[in-house]
């Protein structure tokens, strides 16, 4: 029984022993492990998750990450072909595909950041240069053709012409991505993706593009007040001859109903006068000298006359 226990106490010293001079070593899912010995590689890089052995004191385990690292470049000024100088802000993916090659070229992380920086800004710059800024800025020419089905739809309506572009800001990132990926294998990286995180215009375009906006949204403001205007006169008119319509239309009909009143209140006094024609002529003179004959008044008039007749009859009576 004591001789069990000691062959037990003796493994596990000696497991403490190569725990404790680094004779094993774990590598995990997300690492990979390049072993050198005074510097120098010792064999293939061990990508296997799992237990390992190395020599103690001497051998060095060296562990790189298998995931899909960031990298995020500095914002560069450059010019475009048409002459617009642009901040480009890049941002990238990439991995460690051999890190072997990864050891000897870059050592670590840092170092592959500062070929990353080299490499991909250099690939930006040239295709940036060789493109106008509309395909840096646009992915598509999505806008043009909504305007233009716009334009079919309405055609009094006036829409800017824009550029269109062939390349585009995607194409355009492809191609950064696919130069940029020609030199990096030989530092054993695999550059996974590139994208261009951030597009500002330097100060001085900055201005000239702020006026332009300003400047279109003014031409913008001045076609729908215009637009407002024409629609507003239009609406006028057509309330000013509907108006004028129903105007016109009760005329006619109050002054049919007038003409049949009076009409009306003729004919009740051609029959009240034809009933009594002698009161009738004697009422129309009563009118007459109301209307002729004032205080003021002086008439000079024969005894024969038929003005004076029913004043005789008076003065007789």
């Amino acid at each position: 029984m004591k001789k069990l226990s000691s062959i037990v106490a003796f493994i596990a010293v000696l497991v403490a022993l190569f725990f404790l001079s680094g004779a094993l070593y774990i590598v995990d899912e997300t690492k990979q492990v390049v072993i050198t010995q005074f510097g120098q590689p010792m064999g293939r890089p061990i990508t296997s998750a799992g237990l390992h052995f190395k020599v103690p004191f001497i051998q060095h385990a060296n562990y790189f990450e298998k995931r899909v690292l960031q990298w995020d470049g500095d914002a560069n000024q450059i010019p475009t072909k048409d002459k617009k100088y642009i901040w480009v802000d890049t941002t990238a993916r990439w991995k460690i595909s051999d890190s072997l090659k990864f050891l000897q070229s870059v050592t670590n992380e840092m170092g592959a950041h500062a070929r990353l920086d080299d490499m991909v800004d250099s690939a930006t710059r040239d295709y940036v240069t060789s493109h106008n800024l509309v395909e840096v800025v646009r992915n598509s020419n999505r806008l043009i053709d909504e305007r233009a089905k716009d334009i079919s739809e309405d055609s009094n309506k006036s829409v800017e012409k824009l550029e269109k572009i062939s390349v585009g800001r995607e194409a355009l990132t492809r191609g950064i991505l696919a130069a940029a990926s020609k030199i990096m294998p030989q530092y054993g990286i695999e550059l996974v993706d590139v994208r261009v995180k951030r597009i500002n215009y330097v100060r001085e375009v900055q201005r000239k593009v702020y006026e332009r906006m300003i400047s279109e949204r003014k031409r913008a403001a001045e076609q729908y007040r215009s637009e407002g205007q024409g629609k507003r006169a239009e609406i006028e008119g057509l309330t000013t001859r509907e108006l004028n319509s129903i105007r016109s239309e009760a005329y006619k009909i109050a002054e049919e109903l007038k003409g049949k009143a009076d009409a009306q209140a003729i004919k009740i006094y051609a029959d009240a006068y034809n009933n009594d024609p002698e009161f009738y002529g004697f009422t129309k003179t009563l009118d007459t000298y109301k209307n002729t004959i004032d205080k003021d008044s002086i008439i000079i008039l024969s005894t024969d006359s038929e003005y004076f007749e029913y004043l005789k009859d008076s003065i007789h009576n």
